[in-house]
């Protein structure tokens, strides 16, 4: 298999049309449809429905494009970082987060960037879904990570990275410890602790207020330390991401019934140059497999 013909596969993907996916490759039709058809006798199956106006993806088309799309991405990581390790560049990243995301998402990736730089400068700014969109628009930062981005600006750019749940957390010696599933009537009773600085506290106040749960009363948190303390001391129980990090001595639950999600993303600006560091990142982020982090 050749990464070339990885491009064609995902370019015609996207366009489904060939005419157009030659152009935007910037190779003739009959080469782009001779490579792709190569693909498919090594895959053992056609990947496209060749109709008119539009080519159609197969089932099997279906089933290796994301495979194929996060091998082409992990392809490309890797020749930036090969082409910045051989010119020797010394680099830096400067990536903002959430208040919300944990940063030990990253780390793996980090330390494999590290590896390929004599040096290498990380700058992490923090912030409201608002002021790290603001950190990309004003270039102080090259890469977002967030739940959501509270910025309508049409030159953001978004890479979906994975969707986890909310699930409740509550000291060992609570009465509701030790459950694997608790329903929504277990809740009316408890002194709930809102995580202000999460962007989607009111998202999911709103939906326990839809199932009678008193919300209005409730202890609100502006930092996850500050959170797991009151958790810890039995002041109240708390609704929290299935990455955020939670200590041995306190218990998390499923909540049935209850539908709190979140899709945590990248952010990037479109048609701004980046560095070999942060695209790297980038395709590091997007061709990872954040299935059993998210669980």
């Amino acid at each position: 298999m050749e990464m070339h013909q990885v491009r064609y596969f995902l370019a015609v993907a996207q366009l489904l049309n060939f005419t157009r996916a030659a152009e935007e490759c910037n190779v003739t039709q009959p080469s782009l449809t001779r490579a792709i058809k190569q693909l498919e006798a090594e895959l053992g199956g056609d990947l496209f429905r060749r109709e008119r106006p539009a080519a159609q993806l197969t089932e099997l088309g279906q089933r290796m494009h994301p495979l194929l799309k996060q091998c082409f991405d992990a392809a490309i990581g890797a020749r930036s970082l090969a082409s910045s390790f051989r010119s020797g560049e010394i680099g830096a990243l400067r990536i903002a987060l959430t208040h919300s995301i944990d940063l030990s998402l990253l780390i793996p990736h980090l330390n494999q960037i590290r590896r390929q730089f004599n040096r290498l400068e990380f700058r992490f700014l923090r912030g409201t879904s608002r002021e790290v969109g603001e950190f990309l628009k004003k270039g102080e930062a090259e890469l977002g990570i967030a739940a959501e981005i509270d910025e309508a600006w049409d030159r953001i750019d978004v890479w979906p990275l994975f969707t986890e749940s909310f699930e409740l957390v509550v000291s060992d010696g609570h009465r509701l410890a030790g459950r694997s599933s608790i329903g929504l009537d277990d809740l009316r009773a408890e002194q709930l602790l809102s995580r202000a600085f999460c962007e989607h506290s009111a998202r999911i106040s709103a939906s326990l207020r839809e199932h009678g749960i008193d919300v209005e009363h409730s202890h609100e948190v502006s930092n996850e330390h500050d959170l797991i303390e009151l958790v810890e001391a039995d002041i109240g129980v708390a609704m929290v991401p299935h990455t955020s990090p939670v200590p041995e001595r306190l218990t998390r639950t499923a909540v049935a019934g209850l539908d709190a999600r979140r899709t945590v993303s990248l952010y990037g600006v479109a048609g701004r140059q980046r560095t070999a560091v942060a695209n790297a990142v980038m395709s590091m982020l997007r061709g990872a497999d954040w299935r059993q982090i998210a669980g």
